[in-house]
């Protein structure tokens, strides 16, 4: 899939010695981690700031919304656009570039002195996100090696889910506690010590990319590929219909007390890491369809759940920890499964993989506000459990598609 750049001092690949294998790689795929983290807690954070950003801007608390709406769009469109622009550059040098603007784009955000120079600030930090998270997977991957590539890549992405267990609910405090100004600072303080790290601890890897545009977009006609793609869409969607509006469909349990609710939501961030992570870790045992699959299934049934324990506090946060484990085991293999489809081609289909979980954000909130208006609050996660069936149908798809015709597709990919 890739190779590392010889390490300078041992002149062995992936930063080997002669000692035996360096924990420097590890180094490098933790501070990857730190830097989805910081970028992840923007992206969260934002809903929770919301009152403070519409009082200090005097605009409505829906308008404010649109700033959520808007980052995940930009993430969608500009991570596929982006890594196509970038799929023959450096790893590490598309990392710099990515953290840097989003920088700028936290930065501009604080200082903003309207609700339009807000939604042009967070533009700028969405392009920022949309290209570090594939290539920040891409790198941990090459750094890892095919052998732990799902633990590697679970690693990243456990950043984004530390990101609604902690950097979330702290950044929300802090709005709370100052105003949504301070909010942007803290983020972009995370951000300044990710960009140290990538400075300072992760090693420059060489990822094969193709040459030219046409190259580079051939894996899109991979049905392989566009079938996994379309799971990641389908089954993300299903997993934030009720995330997005979980204040709403759990009144009933936490009484509208904004505490209990972060309890909640800091309950499926946290489970969210541990299924994350070891769902990379399952993946290189069993197989990516298989971890897949099984989560979808998972995800389905707690959906189904929801309805029966919105009513008490216990057993809604019984079924959030079985939800936010389902809901985030799917990140990690199904990036792996991309990657093992056609590794020269890596860094799109990972772009295209997060463009697809961006827009699934996006869908999400559409229906999941359909269903609010039609079938109410306690039952939009039946919606979410029939869709989620529907990704498990894709993600089958893909995978005979995968054993039906690898001959056809390596020859489209070549």
């Amino acid at each position: 899939m890739s190779k590392s750049v010889p390490d300078r001092k041992s002149g062995t690949p992936g930063g080997k010695t002669d000692e035996g294998e360096s924990a420097a790689p590890w180094r490098g795929v933790l501070v990857l981690a730190f830097g989805a983290f910081a970028i992840g807690t923007d992206e969260f954070v934002l809903a929770g700031v919301l009152p403070e950003l519409s009082d200090s801007l005097s605009v409505g608390i829906t308008t404010a919304g649109q700033v959520v709406t808007v980052f995940a769009l930009t993430c969608a469109v500009m991570a596929p656009i982006l890594g196509t622009l970038t799929a023959a550059w450096p790893r590490h040098k598309v990392l710099k570039l990515s953290v840097l603007v989003y920088l700028l784009g936290v930065v501009g955000t604080g200082f903003a002195p309207s609700f339009p120079v807000v939604l042009a600030a967070q533009v700028v930090a969405a392009v920022g996100a949309g290209l570090y998270i594939p290539a920040a997977s891409v790198t941990a991957s090459a750094l890892m090696g095919p052998g732990r590539r799902g633990r590697a890549i679970a690693a990243v992405t456990t950043g984004l889910t530390a990101a609604t267990a902690l950097g979330a609910p702290i950044g929300t405090v802090v709005g709370s506690v100052f105003d949504w100004r301070a909010t942007m600072w803290f983020i972009a303080l995370l951000t300044v010590l990710s960009l140290f790290g990538v400075f300072a601890l992760v090693p420059a890897v060489v990822v094969g990319a193709p040459g030219g545009l046409r190259q580079r977009l051939a894996p899109l006609r991979d049905r392989r590929a566009v079938a996994v793609l379309a799971a990641t869409l389908v089954a993300f969607t299903a997993a934030y219909i009720v995330y997005t509006y979980m204040a709403e469909v759990f009144a009933p349990a936490t009484g509208g007390d904004g505490r209990k609710l972060a309890i909640l939501m800091f309950a499926f961030g946290l489970t969210g890491m541990v299924g994350n992570y070891y769902a990379g870790t399952l993946a290189d045992r069993f197989g990516a369809r298989v971890v897949v699959g099984g989560s979808i299934v998972l995800l389905a049934v707690s959906l189904l759940v929801v309805p029966l324990a919105t009513g008490s506090f216990a057993a809604a946060a019984v079924v959030i920890v079985v939800y936010g484990m389902a809901a985030w085991g799917i990140t990690a293999p199904q990036q792996s499964r991309l990657i093992s489809l056609n590794p020269e081609s890596a860094p799109l289909l990972i772009s295209l993989n997060a463009a697809f979980l961006y827009l699934a954000i996006a869908l999400s909130g559409v229906i999941g506000a359909v269903g609010l208006n039609t079938i109410g609050a306690r039952n939009i996660s039946l919606i979410g459990a029939a869709v989620a069936v529907l990704a498990l149908g894709l993600s089958e798809l893909g995978h005979r598609l995968a054993k039906s015709s690898p001959e056809r597709t390596a020859k489209v990919a070549a």
